[in-house]
């Protein structure tokens, strides 16, 4: 039996250590500091999740099982069925467009003296809500183009090349020389050289006439010519006036156009002066006057934004307004790593601008485009405010998404078993996107 010396004696083994994590903070310490995020992950994201997977397994009152009776509605509904067309519509186009042109915006803002300054100016829309920004295009898009910019620009462009009519209601009164024809009025009965004719019409009041307009003046003949006026036969008061006769206070119908008519061909026209008169040729002899149908047109009015055909392109044109600059700055941040040897190496080789831009600038930043891309794709997967604010009540239908259509099962028809399966349903479809974020995202730190 051997005995231990106290010298060369084996050592008695030591406590084992507490097991630390990489950052070397005790395991059991980071618990305790991630319990309260985890707790709060769990009740605000993983239990909704969870509850609203098996809340759609159950019809409206939630004590029925329904089996997949709600993701079957997904595919039937008509309303739903609108919702998944136009968020097809909202992924393919809004993140697309948005990217293209922050990446437009980067790349010209580069060489641009003033680049920060309109870099700021593209971005300052991310800095108000959807809230905000919904009302603010309910009023561009508003029909009326004394209130909504977009139909007030649209409609000065078409009548800088279109004259709209200053006469869209007027029209004859009693007993009048003229008479309807087709939109038009024409004279009952021929007229004659050396003749005064007289084109009274109603209808327009005194205030909306053209301001050029002047006091209408009485016809008066004149040798081989047809004269006449046409005026606005109404003075303001009862009883004042005389019928088809010019008085006084009554206002000459300024650019009114006048032709002579005959045999179904017009052989003369002329163009109303400030007071209403007007001189045609010899060749109006025998002829029937007429007021063509183009001085009675209703004026143009715009395009209807927010109609059923162009609701949904309207609020994604809001949209890009308001993400263009979210994409600019990313972009602009990945542009300015680019190394600048590459793009001068280019040059040296006899690159034009634009192969440049395509063949290197493009190919060098298709990482971040990739991100800006996703992440708008997740975002519009989920657009809600927007459509909810900007489209109005007569073509929501039209405009509808997904999280609207949620909404309004969930809410407006109280068919929550049918709210959740379309919950779970979006998440579906954000599951993939992300996926692939992570996936790339995960390539891109390998490397």
């Amino acid at each position: 039996m051997t005995s231990v010396s106290a010298a060369g004696g084996d050592k008695p083994p030591a406590a084992p250590e507490s097991r630390k994590s990489v950052t070397g903070t005790r395991r059991t310490v980071a618990a305790l500091f991630l319990l309260p995020a985890l707790v709060l992950l769990g009740a605000l994201v993983v239990y909704p999740i969870g509850y609203s997977v098996v809340r759609s397994f159950y019809d409206q009152s939630g004590d029925g099982f329904a089996g997949i009776d709600n993701y079957k509605a997904l595919f039937t509904d008509e309303g739903i069925r609108t919702a998944l067309k136009n968020n097809i519509i909202w992924v393919v186009f809004a993140p697309t467009v948005a990217t293209a042109l922050g990446l437009i915006f980067a790349v010209l803002t580069e060489r641009v003296r003033w680049g920060t300054a309109f870099k700021l100016v593209v971005f300052m829309p991310m800095a108000i809500s959807m809230l905000a920004a919904g009302i603010i295009f309910r009023l561009v898009y508003d029909q009326d183009p004394d209130k909504g910019v977009a139909n007030a620009v649209w409609v000065g462009v078409h009548d800088t090349f279109s004259q709209a009519s200053a006469f869209p209601k007027a029209h004859p009164g009693r007993e009048s020389p003229l008479k309807p024809a087709g939109g038009a009025f024409i004279t009952t009965s021929p007229v004659r050289t050396g003749e005064a004719v007289s084109l009274p019409l109603v209808g327009v009041a005194p205030d909306l006439m053209p301001d050029g307009a002047k006091a209408a003046v009485a016809p008066k003949p004149e040798p081989d010519k047809v004269t006449g006026t046409a005026w606005q036969d109404f003075t303001r008061g009862k009883g004042v006036g005389k019928l088809n006769s010019v008085d006084p206070a009554e206002l000459g119908y300024a650019g009114m156009k006048v032709e002579a008519v005959k045999d179904g061909k017009v052989v003369a026209s002329a163009t109303a002066a400030d007071d209403g008169t007007f001189t045609l040729p010899a060749a109006a002899d025998g002829a029937q006057l007429r007021l063509p149908a183009s001085n009675f047109k209703e004026p143009y009015n715009g395009l209807d934004w927010l109609g059923p055909s162009l609701v949904t392109p309207s609020i994604i044109g809001s949209y890009i307004w308001m993400w263009a600059g979210f994409a600019m700055v990313l972009i602009a941040a990945g542009l300015a790593s680019v190394p600048r040897e590459l793009l001068e190496a280019a040059r040296v080789d006899g690159a034009s601008e634009w192969q440049v831009f395509r063949r290197v600038t493009v190919p060098l930043l298709a990482p971040v485009l990739a991100v800006v891309a996703v992440t708008l794709m997740i975002n519009v997967l989920k657009i809600f405010d927007l459509v909810f604010i900007i489209a109005p009540g007569s073509s929501q239908d039209d405009a509808n998404v997904l999280a609207l259509e949620l909404y309004r099962k969930g809410f407006s028809e109280d068919q929550p078993g049918i709210a959740s399966a379309i919950s779970v349903f979006l998440l579906l479809l954000v599951i993939p996107v992300m996926w692939f974020n992570v996936r790339r995202l995960r390539r891109e730190v390998r490397r």
